[in-house]
């Protein structure tokens, strides 16, 4: 049974809130390390993003095969926008 689930940003880290310096620049994608077919794991990175100062990995809460990617490498990202779609079914 197919049960198709969204990877989405999470909330940015706080210290990106409470010190600001880490968030002062745009954060854009820099790898993107799925593709659509592939199968990932529970915690496996998904994506790696730059901020200018750091880079942060981004891992997928769901495990199963990914329908679509919907990000990539170079474009901006914000909190909450989509990533990937996948079949956890």
């Amino acid at each position: 049974m197919s049960r198709i689930v969204e990877i989405r940003m999470p909330r940015f880290p706080e210290c990106w809130e409470s010190c600001g310096s880490c968030r002062a620049e745009e954060v854009y994608v820099q790898s993107v390390l799925i593709r659509a077919g592939e199968n990932i794991g529970f915690d496996e990175t998904v994506i790696v993003l730059e901020t200018g100062k750091v880079a942060l990995d981004i891992p997928s809460l769901y495990a199963g095969r990914v329908v679509e990617v919907h990000i990539d490498e170079g474009d901006l990202i914000d909190e909450g926008q989509l990533i990937a779609t996948i079949d956890a079914g």
